[in-house]
This record gives structure tokens, sequence and C-alpha cells, in this order.
């Protein structure tokens, strides 16, 4: 309380300015990679074929044709129907995860998160190669029927379900044994504690996760174009607009339209986590699981299953990228990776997705933690603070496509003096880095909350600048957290196909996008080889990371041990 006193009674120093400076141009920045993107989608959606302004013409227009109703209804059964399949799976896994004594839980767990590894594409070139018309399992499947409805569910499902199932995780941890002690002691059975206990204490868990698949699904475009064959989807319907018959007003129209689940998702679950109320107070005893035999070994059987499957998915992709000639000849073969004499960018688009992860995940970790840092606890430029933290969860509610639609029609403006910009790979970092921003500035603001304010009230007392306090003692302490922000930015930026389908150019194609290049070409062995690519190199730096964060652990130890 003296240090906030004192802090009160000092003239602002030489740091508040920079650190006004430097959320001004954060603000400034964020405006620029994102409220001025979607505001060309708006500006586009309102004019008309001959760029004049027609208002809600092109709205009225599109509402009246067959094909856009038919694309509407076709993705609300796809994410519905993946909804319905996943919420369940998801839950199963996750209380296997959290309430049995299951064996190799961190082995299961890995099986599960294997999707946030690979790029929407692959799950759709996997079932390829084993419904397909060339599939070893075709007989499922009769009469290519894979292609279609039920393949891209299948897709959506391998795709979304870590994301249900990181949640559901979350949500079943905690819990209050006094709760199961009452219901028990009042002779309720198994199914009546999970009615009555379980269940409503993880409601909002399952909303949230059902709401995030929703969404995923609805405004996914890589399962649907590998694997969708001609039952169209919005999102694909988006692609056929602005790069098959380069109708940017219709493409924006129905771009903006697509804004609607992702706001409206947003929306109930922002709302849901105001009524959301703390699940273990100071007196909540924590929940001991105990051995309970039948349980285990069917949760056991059930994680195997789910795991396996996720398995079998990734594994055929894999395999089909070392064999000659799926299925007729199974020979192992290099000759697929020769990625230089086949349609898609060569090894250049490998490279150039390695180029765009790194400076995605070095850039975007500093802006989103500086700008977290400045916003949270600095007390410079009120204003920019307040814009910084509203658009900061912005791209929560923007699919990839739409943010990526969007930077084709700002950037590629010649009347926008940024025109110059327009593909180059500056473009494509600062694209990632927005559509990623919200989950890397969650990350960065829950770590800064946990440090105590009295750091920085004691160092304006002292008339310390801000950088110093940061440097000697907010760093040291966050760093595990900005490791999970590089982590995650290389890794998205590594898988996306959305964000990127717009703007890349043929020197600065990536390594998603000449998956689907060459899927488009014929050349499936291929893509299937590239997909094996990022996922490797996910892998590799999700490894890296996390031996890094390992060693910080240990010598955060052993400093406060001292």
């Amino acid at each position: 309380m003296i240090a906030l006193r004192l802090r009160g009674r000092i003239a602002p120093d030489r740091s508040q300015y920079v650190a006004a400076g430097l959320l001004w141009l954060l603000a400034a920045a964020l405006v620029l990679g994102l409220a001025l993107p979607l505001a060309a989608i708006l500006g586009k959606a309102l004019t008309g074929d001959d760029g004049q302004f027609a208002g809600l013409a092109q709205f009225a227009a599109i509402a009246g044709e067959a094909r856009f109703w038919d694309a509407v209804s076709n993705s609300l059964a796809v994410s519905l129907t993946t909804t319905a399949i996943v919420l369940p799976l998801a839950y199963v896994f996750a209380a296997a995860l959290t309430r049995t004594c299951m064996p190799a839980k961190p082995l299961f767990r890995a099986l599960a998160l294997i999707p946030l590894l690979a790029p929407s594409l692959l799950p759709g070139i996997a079932l390829v190669y084993l419904f397909g018309n060339q599939g070893l399992l075709k007989a499922w499947f009769p009469d290519g029927s894979i292609y279609g409805f039920w393949g891209i569910v299948i897709a959506e499902v391998f795709f979304t379900f870590p994301h249900a199932l990181m949640i559901l995780v979350t949500a079943l941890s905690v819990a209050d044994a006094r709760l199961y002690e009452a219901a028990t002691a009042l002779g309720a059975g198994r199914i009546r504690r999970f009615l009555t206990v379980t269940l409503p204490a993880a409601r909002y868990g399952l909303i949230s996760s059902a709401l995030v698949v929703f969404t995923l699904v609805i405004v996914d475009f890589g399962a649907p174009k590998v694997i969708g064959g001609q039952y169209n989807v919005l999102a694909v319907e988006v692609y056929k607009q602005v790069i098959g018959q380069q109708n940017f007003p219709k493409g924006a129209v129905i771009g903006m339209l697509l804004l609607l689940p992702a706001v409206l998702g947003f929306v109930i679950d922002h709302l849901l986590q105001k009524r959301q109320r703390a699940l273990l107070s100071a007196r909540a005893q924590p929940l001991v699981v105990k051995p309970q035999g039948w349980v285990d070994l069917v949760s056991t059987l059930t994680c195997t299953l789910i795991g396996g499957a996720m398995l079998v998915v990734l594994g055929t992709a894999i395999a089909a990228a070392f064999i000659k000639l799926w299925p007729y000849n199974l020979s192992p073969t290099l000759a697929h990776f020769d990625f230089d004499n086949m349609d898609g960018g060569g090894w250049a688009a490998f490279f150039n997705s390695v180029k765009l992860a790194l400076a995605t995940a070095v850039f975007g970790t500093l802006a989103v933690f500086a700008g977290a840092y400045l916003a949270e606890k600095t007390s410079a430029a009120p204003v920019a603070r307040q814009l910084v933290k509203m658009l900061a969860i912005v791209p929560m509610a923007v699919p990839g496509l739409v943010l990526g639609l969007g930077y084709i029609l700002f950037f590629n403006n010649p009347a926008n003096p940024l025109h110059f910009l327009y593909g180059s790979m500056t473009v494509l970092v600062l694209c990632s880095v927005m559509h990623f921003y919200t989950t890397a500035n969650l990350t960065a603001t829950t770590a800064l909350k946990q440090l105590d304010a009295e750091f920085e009230a004691v160092a304006a007392s002292l008339k310390v600048p801000f950088w110093t306090t940061l440097w000697r003692v907010t760093l040291p302490v966050c760093l595990p957290a900005m490791l999970d922000i590089a982590r995650f930015y290389f890794v998205s930026a590594m898988c996306t196909v959305s964000a990127v389908i717009f703007i890349y150019t043929p020197d600065t194609v990536l390594a998603s996008v000449a998956v689907l290049n060459m899927d488009d070409a014929g050349d499936t062995a291929a893509a299937a080889a590239m997909a094996t690519l990022i996922v490797a190199a996910s892998a590799l730096i999700c490894l890296v990371f996390s031996v890094a964060a390992w060693w910080l652990g240990r010598k955060t130890q052993a400093w406060r041990t001292r």
C-alpha cells in the first residue's frame, strides 16, 4: 500500500513515455494486421461487381442462390455431426486420464494430441489411402462414398479431437471429494453421482468444447478440400469464388457470413465464463482417484481404441509417403520426397514454412509478451492499453480463411501505401502472428497475473525503469510461458492452410499449401510425404522446447533452494 501511494506521488519518468510509445506502436500493428483487413472484407462485401457501393445487394443475391443454401446446410450437418461424435469420445478419454488409475496415461495423452502436429489436410489424405477407390478398406465405403459427408466428418473428428480433449481434461481435473462423499452417504449409485455431481461440474467445459469443435469444423478448409468430393461447404465455396472465379465481392460476403458462427461461439463462451464459479473452495478436499479394476480396464481398452485410431490415420499417411505404389507395390522408396520434380513448390516450400514458423515464433512471442506486459503491468497510455486488450481477443472469433481474404483485399489494393508488402514473407508472418494472437496472449496474460503487482509498484517508487524490472524479475519467471508461446506459434504456422491460402506467391509457397497443390495435381503420395515432413518438424520443435522447459525448471528449482 505504501508503495502504491509513493507511486502516485512520483511524476512520470521517461520509462512511462517509452511504455506509452510501445503501447501505441503495438496498437497500430494490431489495427494494421487485424482491424483494417477485416474492414476491407466488409467494404468489398458492400460493393458490386463494378466496384461501386451496392449496400446489401450482394447479400441478397447470394441469399437467393440454392447453391449457397446447400453449402450452408452441408456445413451445419458436418459440424453438428462431428460435434456429436467428438464430444462423448473426448469426454470418455478425458475422464480416463483424470478420474481413473489407468496405466500409461502419458502415452495415451501423447497419442491423443498427435493431430495438433499435422495440418487438417493429413487426415483427408490418410482416409483416401484407407477407404478411397484404391484403399485397403474401400469395401467399408463402397462406390467411393468416403468422398463426401462421411469422409469430411471422419477427418474433422481426427482434427478436432485434441482441442476438445484439452478443455475437458482441464474441466475434469478439478473436483471436490466432499461432494462425492456426500452423494455416496445419501445412497447415490455410480450413475446417480455422475448425473448429479460430475456432469454439472463439467457442464461449462462440455459447452466450451462443443463450441470450439463446431466452430473449427464449420470454418475448416483443408479436410473438405481433400476428401469432400462434390460435397460443397462454405469454406470451400469461399475458395472457389476467390481463386476459381475471381469473384471477390461474393467471396467477401461468404467470408463475412463465416464470421457469424465464430463470433457467436466466442460470445456464448465468454458469457459462460462469467457465470462459472470456482469448483474448489478453501475448504474443498481434492478428489483422490482409487483403483477400480473393471473401470480401469474398460478405460484402458477405450483409450487404446481411440489412440490406436489416431495412430492408424497418422501412420497411414506416413506409410504412404514411403511406399512405391499403394496398394499394388508396397516396396519402400524415397521417390515421393523428390519435390523439385513435382507440382507444389519443391523443397523450397518446406524451407519457406520453416522460415515462416521460426519468424512467427520469434516475432510473435516478443510482440505478444511485450504487449501483455505493457497492458497488465504498466499504467501508461490508458487508451492504447484498452485498445490492445480489445483487439487481442478479436482473432479468436476470426477464421483463418476470412483473415487471409482480408489480407489479399487490403494489401493487394494499389491505393494502399503498404501495397509493396503484398506477396512477401513479411505479410505471411504478420498474418500468422495475428491469426494465433489470442491464444498466445491469454497464455502470456495468465503467466503475468501470477506475479505480484508490488514488483512494479516498488520499482516505480524507486524510479527503476520498467525494462529493468522486466529483465531481472519478470522474464526469468515467465520463460516457461514464453517457450510455450513460441512452441505454439511454430507448430501453428507450420500447419496452417486457411490463413495463407490466399496470400502466398510462387516465391513464398508453403509446405501446407504444397500438400494441397500436389493433391490437386494427383501426386497424393508426394502430398503425404510433405505432410509427414510437417509432422516431423513440429514434433522435433516440441521435443526441443520440452527439453528446454525441463532444463529451465531444474535451474529455477535450484535457484529457489539456494
